[in-house]
């Protein structure tokens, strides 16, 4: 539909002598704004302050406004089959205006695109109308005969859908169906109007428009789309993300990566999508989480190839505001999940980028090596999730400390990993040399105790330094990272241990660089160093 760009002015005198405005509404309005809509030469809008008559709820003075107005719309009043329906309205506390959303409607039943708002300021008066208004609708020989009923309607519509994207699974809710009239090339059909989400095999917010006298579908569209959001993280930081227009409001998903990013609120202990009614969602601990989740998902992607954690598209899932103040965040084989930490230990733990990328980590350790989340090879997996985090983070060698409340300085370091208290082991800190390690039944035999003795091995392949007397010249993150992902994907297996972890970096440093290269002596030299061999 094209509106016209020209803009009429005309003094109140003027449209007085042609009948719009009663004579009440004279000292009410020195001008008269309207652009008309050039399909229908109705108006689209309307700006002026029109006095309505004495005694009127605000609700009839709207409708009454609208009829005021019925020559404009090209609308007569002994047309009974056309009818406007308030659906909406809602008051501004700030300005004290009222606005009302309605509906134009044809023996009964919407208009489709036919819908109309009217704003009243403080004094009840009308001074503005927004929308689109259909003539002579009486005209267009609709047949509005209902002889298929709302369930022989998404019958129809389910096997056309599947018939066009392939076989549904599930659908993201429950399938609407509302009736409509419904214009498509300048005919007039009576319409069901069936729609329903679905996140596989492809995204979609799916419109089918179903005659309701014999079953065709008249006109379909997929309204899902993807738009650039906006938001402020858990610590007040700007953050931009892709979300989606979903519903005449907008979501946390991200259509653009794989088989999507979706960010969910589990207050409830329910998955439900994170809502705003504009692109500037205002959950802190969402909006990070989901555009952790897309950093991440950008990382392996543009790092390693690899398109998501199974190197297959898999949809990156993340809920958000788990349990009652947990002081946690996990991978579960199908999602992260984020508490919101009891704010004396924890911050909100989706705030922090390495360790949303630390759980998404879990997910490609375990469509690669898939390494057993026990003893030495739980600790290799763990050990994982922290250099993952750390190159994805990429701003130093700790792990969440953005999100420590009590002081502390991280949750691990992979610099110096005798830095962090860990009250498990012997020495009171977490072990930074193969002979330090934990040896007991807690923590799944210490895969986050041990895990520090990777982690220090992996930093000094990266930047080098002197460790237990031994000297490491490091050969820096790229060439670390692709070292630490060519050994996971090809050389690790579910039971591997510290020693099988040095010789697969070696080997994965041979690949890579050649068997005299520097990075192979860094390999050797860093695992040298924290005592495994």
């Amino acid at each position: 539909m094209h509106i016209n760009q020209k803009i009429l002015y005309s003094t109140l005198a003027l449209l007085t002598s042609i009948g719009i405005f009663t004579q009440d509404s004279t000292a009410h309005a020195e001008k008269y704004k309207i652009q008309m809509n050039e399909d229908y030469d109705t108006p689209s809008y309307m700006i002026e302050n029109w006095k309505a008559p004495e005694g009127l709820t605000k609700e009839e003075i709207v409708l009454a406004y609208i009829e005021n107005h019925y020559p404009k719309f090209s609308l007569s009043k002994s047309d009974t089959d056309v009818t406007f329906s308030i659906k909406e309205e809602a008051s501004d506390v700030d300005t004290k205006t009222s606005h009302y959303r309605l509906d134009q409607q044809y023996k009964g039943i919407p208009v489709y695109g036919a819908d109309q708002t009217v704003t009243l300021d403080e004094g009840d008066n009308v001074t503005s109308y927004f929308g689109q208004v259909i003539p002579d609708l009486s005209n267009k020989d609709i047949a509005t005969d209902v002889t298929v009923s709302k369930e022989k309607a998404i019958t129809i519509f389910k096997n056309k859908l599947a018939a066009e994207i392939g076989t549904i699974e599930q659908f993201d809710g429950d399938i609407q169906v509302e009736r409509y009239i419904y214009e498509y090339n300048d005919a007039f059909y009576s319409t069901y109007l069936v729609t329903a989400s679905t996140t596989n095999p492809t995204v979609g917010y799916w419109h089918y428009f179903i005659d309701t006298t014999n079953g065709n579908v008249i006109d379909h569209f997929n309204a899902a789309h993807d738009v650039t959001a906006f938001g402020k993280g858990v610590f007040g930081d700007k953050r931009k993300f892709e979300a989606q227009a979903y519903e005449g409001k907008f979501r946390l998903f991200d259509a653009t990566r794989g088989d999507g990013v979706v960010t969910y609120d589990n207050t409830t202990g329910t998955n439900v999508d994170v809502l705003s009614i504009n692109k500037m969602f205002k959950d802190g601990a969402a909006v990070d989480a989901h555009v952790n989740a897309e950093k991440t998902y950008d990382y392996f992607k543009e790092t390693f190839g690899r398109d998501s954690v199974d190197d297959n598209g898999q949809q990156l899932i993340s809920a958000v505001h788990v349990g009652e103040n947990w002081n946690n965040a996990s991978w579960n084989g199908r999602q992260m999940s984020y508490g919101d930490g009891d704010g004396e230990r924890f911050y909100p733990l989706a705030g922090g980028l390495d360790v949303g990328a630390h759980e998404m980590s879990h997910g490609v350790v375990q469509h690669t090596a898939g390494l057993i989340y026990r003893n030495e090879s739980g600790a290799l997996n763990e050990s994982y999730a922290d250099i993952f985090g750390a190159m994805v983070d990429r701003d130093d060698w700790l792990i969440g400390e953005d999100i420590m409340a009590d002081g502390s300085i991280a949750l691990r370091s992979l610099e110096d990993p005798s830095v962090i208290v860990d009250e498990r082991t012997e020495s009171g800190y977490s072990p930074d040399h193969w002979s330090k390690r934990y040896i007991g039944n807690l923590d799944n035999g210490g895969v986050h105790i041990n895990s520090s003795i990777n982690n220090k091995a992996a930093y000094l392949v990266s930047e080098g330094g002197e460790h237990y007397g031994i000297a490491v010249s490091g050969v820096g993150r790229e060439a670390t990272e692709q070292i630490y992902y060519r050994a996971l994907s090809f050389y690790l297996t579910r039971n591997s241990d510290f020693s099988m972890m040095r010789q697969a970096a070696i080997q994965a440093a041979t690949d890579l660089y050649g068997s005299n290269s520097a990075e192979v002596q860094a390999v050797t030299q860093a695992y040298n160093a924290v005592g495994v061999y």
